[in-house]
């Protein structure tokens, strides 16, 4: 990876003083009962080779977004928000605009929800939501997916219907690599990226292999399918971190990355790594 411009397109931060984060329970998730702040983020991305982040949400409460902004106005490092509001208000384009105009606003790339805690499968399509998402084009900001298997159908059939917003899906729509399968999850991924308002994150897929699974060799099948279904120019490279270190650390995420991406020409390469999400994100 050396000489090239790194940028991370996913990471998150929180400090438990200031709130809880709910959804860090049982053993498994253990590790991350703590708090996790930009100065450590910077060394271990400045130690990686990484030039710039995309901070992304963790909880959908409106005093987070805020936060984030405020970090990336003073911060050499984090070049964009991926934020929360509520899709579902009936002033969601007020609300952006005054995320906007708070200092740091002008770092606001996105907008996401814990679409994966969602009971309902399509989530996505309800009238309510549709009308947010069609707020959040209407601002100029991309909408990050964080769903699961089960949830990519309706991703799809949103992503048709609104086609002036970007969807940029987190995490490849966490497929099944623990179980070793790839269909339905092939399938479906395959139908998003034949949208054109659609890219897709190399990132998160170390947490959803078995613990003591071997790198990269148990990802491949999953890296190859995204990288078939929408190409090197449609790809961004997210560390996930700190949930990553669930598995392993900011360095060798970085490096399991670059392995399932070696079949890639150097301007490929620096479009994952790098030059797809300063597009996407605007940063």
């Amino acid at each position: 990876m050396t000489g090239r411009r790194i940028v991370d397109a996913h990471h998150h931060v929180w400090d438990l003083a200031v709130r809880p984060q709910p959804w860090i329970t049982g053993a498994a998730l253990a590790p991350l009962a703590r708090s996790f702040g930009a100065a450590e983020l910077a060394a271990e991305a400045r130690a990686a080779g990484v030039s710039g982040t995309v901070v992304v949400q963790t909880v959908c409460v409106p005093g987070e977004t805020p936060e984030l902004l405020a970090l990336a106005a003073g911060s050499d490092l984090v070049a964009g928000v991926v934020g929360w509001t509520d899709l579902t208000a009936p002033d969601v384009g007020e609300a952006l605009a005054a995320l906007r105009a708070r200092p740091g606003g002008d770092r606001l790339a996105g907008v996401r929800h814990q679409v994966q805690e969602e009971p309902d499968p399509r989530w996505l399509l309800r009238p309510d939501v549709l009308r947010g998402l069609d707020a959040v084009a209407g601002a100029g900001l991309v909408y990050d997916l964080v769903v699961t298997p089960r949830q990519l159908p309706a991703a799809v059939e949103a992503a048709a219907r609104i086609e002036g917003l970007t969807f940029v899906l987190d995490h490849l729509g966490k497929p099944p690599v623990a179980a070793g399968a790839l269909e339905p999850w092939a399938g479906d991924l395959s139908r998003l990226a034949a949208l054109p308002n659609t890219v897709a994150k190399l990132s998160g897929l170390v947490t959803e292999a078995a613990p003591g699974a071997r790198w990269p060799g148990s990802l491949a099948p999953y890296a190859r399918t995204a990288l078939d279904a929408f190409g090197p120019q449609r790809l961004l490279f997210g560390s996930d971190w700190p949930v990553c270190t669930l598995r392993a650390d900011y360095a060798t995420v970085l490096g399991i990355a670059d392995a399932l991406t070696a079949e890639l020409a150097p301007a490929e390469k620096d479009a994952v790594f790098g030059g797809n999400a300063v597009r996407v994100y605007g940063l």
